[in-house]
């Protein structure tokens, strides 16, 4: 058997140098992370896109309420 000679690409330095993350990736990726700490919202178990939406709301209700009742500096 002969051996194929695979093409390797690389990456030229300057341009992984240039790299920079997106900060708005992370805040949708951050978003879903939290919705998916509501169970129902796990899977799709909802037949109308109503009742999943108040799912929606009530699980970032819960983050905002969460958020807003842990203290913080300047605060008590």
């Amino acid at each position: 058997m002969r051996a194929s000679k695979a093409a390797v690409n690389f990456e030229s330095w300057s341009r992984i140098r240039n790299f920079a993350l997106l900060p708005k990736r992370w805040i949708v990726e951050r978003f879903f992370a939290h919705l998916m700490r509501t169970r129902r919202l796990v899977r799709d178990f909802e037949r109308r896109t109503t009742s999943a939406e108040a799912m929606v709301y009530w699980s970032m209700t819960l983050l905002m309420t969460r958020r807003l009742a842990r203290p913080g500096p300047g605060r008590g």
